[in-house]
């Protein structure tokens, strides 16, 4: 009897290591989710003796290899000794970098086992996205400053890696709020972090111009400083009667493009017009219609009438500032804005009006692609081209114009109807200035909500096109505009977790998609943002309550949270909900007046914060 127990407990104990040895689905919680992953027994660990070895001894993996020895420097206080061989002589305790023809550009091949770990790639582009992946494969605390008693494993796996979209991007503007180069210099980490290689920068509006220029001096001088600004919407009529300013001088930004080109993010700056110039037109007046004596910037947000005249002296100034920022912008395209031009000025200019009558126009929408494509022509000719929001599709789309369709789809739909390329971010789904939890609880922000769940499930390819059509569909952007966001803390939490969903989206193939698996996976990650210090919005794990008092649901009330297994404790009589009370599994019917409280827990623990809802 007691051999057969021994035989039961000696197979328990045997299973029991095999499990703890091979890491599970839920183990391998990389966002974006990886094309492919096969699991395998064991894993590699890291020490103060593991090598980096580099087939390939250029500066680009070179600075690969030194940014992952820093890493260990900074969370684990040893440092991985960097060794360059073209043949395998390391073979243990090691991390290979070794070049393989014929992979796409940005793909990557993993191999983890016991003695080693090796990465295949075509290009540095790959090599990077691999050392990401490995990061995450690695505990949380990689991403936090020196800690004690962390076993630094990688658990053995074999991935092939690929990304579904060439343009994975990110935009921030900094001219409704303005933000430090140490901020941007981690809003580019974070991006990097999630596979993420475009950033968008927008650096000139109505209420700040924000890069150096150094033929027109004034534009900083002057335009960069509001004399104050509006407190909360920009109907208030509240203001806090304190300047406000800020500007990056072209050092910074030389400084900001090659820390982003070393996290191999390209960035696009975008120069305003024909609207969104009343910074601009503040300091050089004579590029505007010349309708008011006074141009000030400006102090509360929205659409101004005030926009550049197209007229000779404001195609030389466009031209000069180009050709200052294509100086220090390497980036194939130029942002150029195009959106939001009110045409009110263009309608009382002579000279504007004159200038429809000369080029046999129909209109101001016309005028403006006239000035678009005048715009676009001067960037050609620089080796350029042009990107603009889906405005510049008004009055005739530019030659060589790639559209930034925020309107909704629409805009990328014709676009790509007429051969065009086109960027996805319709305001909708991928704009993060917008609610992303209960207006009711939250800061003030933009009107419209988007949960984490839309952000995530949105398909980006329109089904109407046909496939000749769905090429150009060349990726997606969140976008975050900074009316309400005064401080990067703000910035960070309207941004993440929602960027995590975006770049899902961006890198991982729809097929591969899955809600309840991203959930799972963003618990962890969430581990990572907190040794990061990152302030991302943590309704993750509350309850939503949905009260339908009007059609063919009137009087049914549902609820859901984002997180896993989470099992939801609700009460409608004023009591706290514990885990004793009633359990939400479907959605039920209510007839009275009553405040409906509810509660997310996991293993029997409160996981989130209490909702409330009145039901009336």
């Amino acid at each position: 009897m007691m051999s057969i127990i021994k035989i039961i407990l000696g197979f328990i104990c045997c299973l029991s290591f095999a499990m703890g040895v091979k890491a599970s689905e839920r183990e391998i919680s990389v966002i974006p989710k990886p094309h492919s992953v096969v699991i395998q027994s064991g894993e590699f660990q890291f020490n103060a003796n593991t090598l980096i070895v580099l087939h390939d001894h250029s500066e680009a993996y070179q600075k690969i290899a030194t940014a992952l020895s820093d890493r260990f420097i900074k969370s684990a206080g040893f440092s991985l000794k960097i060794k360059s061989s073209p043949d395998t002589v390391y073979t243990r305790n090691a991390i290979i970098f070794k070049n393989k023809a014929g992979m796409v550009d940005e793909a990557y091949q993993l191999e983890v086992n016991t003695d080693c770990i090796t990465v295949f790639s075509s290009s540095p582009k790959g090599a990077f996205y691999a050392l990401q992946t490995i990061y995450q494969l690695l505990p949380p605390q990689i991403f936090g400053q020196k800690q004690k008693n962390v076993k630094w494993s990688v658990p053995c796996v074999k991935i092939d890696d690929k990304p579904q979209f060439s343009y994975r991007g990110m935009h921030l503007d900094v001219c409704l709020h303005f933000f430090t180069v140490d901020e941007i210099k981690r809003y580019l980490d974070l991006m990097a972090m999630h596979k993420l290689n475009v950033f968008h920068w927008h650096l000139t509006e109505d209420q700040g111009w924000r890069i150096e220029i150094k033929k027109y001096p004034r534009l900083t001088e002057f335009g960069s400083i509001r004399k104050e600004t509006v407190i909360g919407t920009h109907k208030s009529g509240f203001y806090d009667g304190t300047p406000y300013g800020g500007f990056y001088t072209q050092e910074e930004i030389k400084e900001i493009v090659n820390y982003a080109a070393d996290r191999f993010i390209t960035i696009i700056p975008e120069i305003e017009m024909p609207g969104h110039a009343l910074a601009a037109i503040a300091c050089y007046p004579h590029l505007s219609c010349g309708l008011e004596e006074k141009y000030e910037v400006a102090t509360r947000w929205g659409i101004f009438p005030q926009v550049f005249c197209p007229k000779a002296e404001t195609f030389e100034f466009l031209e000069d500032v180009l050709t200052e920022v294509m100086e220090l912008f390497p980036s194939k395209y130029i942002h150029i804005g195009g959106d939001e031009c009110p045409k009110s000025s263009w309608k009382k200019c002579r000279h504007c009006q004159n200038l429809i009558k000369i080029l046999g126009l129909k209109d101001e929408f016309e005028l403006q692609s006239f000035f678009i494509q005048r715009i676009e022509k001067f960037i050609n000719e620089k080796g350029r081209q042009i990107i603009g929001w889906d405005e510049i599709l008004q009055g005739g789309l530019a030659p060589n114009a790639t559209v930034m369709s925020w309107l909704g789809e629409e805009g990328g739909i014709k676009a790509a109807q007429q051969h065009h390329d086109v960027i996805m971010c319709p305001h909708t789904k991928y704009y993060l200035d917008y609610y992303q939890a209960d207006p009711n609880k939250e800061l003030l922000a933009m009107g419209h909500l988007v949960t984490l769940q839309e952000v995530y499930d949105y398909s980006p390819v329109p089904e109407v096109l046909s496939d000749e059509e769905k090429v150009y569909i060349k990726g997606i952007q969140g976008c975050v505009w900074t009316e309400y966001m005064p401080n990067f803390k703000r910035v960070e939490y309207m941004a993440y977790p929602r960027a995590c969903a975006i770049s899902e989206t961006a890198w991982t193939q729809e097929k591969n998609k899955n809600w309840k698996d991203f959930t799972s996976r963003l618990e962890k990650h969430f581990e990572r943002l907190d040794q990061m210090g990152v302030n991302y919005c943590k309704t993750f794990n509350d309850v939503q309550i949905f009260t339908h008092k009007d059609g063919p649901y009137s009087n049914i009330v549902t609820m859901k949270v984002d997180a896993p297994d989470a099992i939801i404790h609700y009460t409608i009589d004023g009591t706290t909900p514990g885990i004793h009370s009633p359990v939400y599994s479907r959605p039920f019917v209510i007839n009275k007046s009553v405040l409906i409280r509810a509660t997310a827990f996991k293993k029997n623990k409160q996981i989130g914060k209490e909702t409330q809802s009145k039901f009336n």
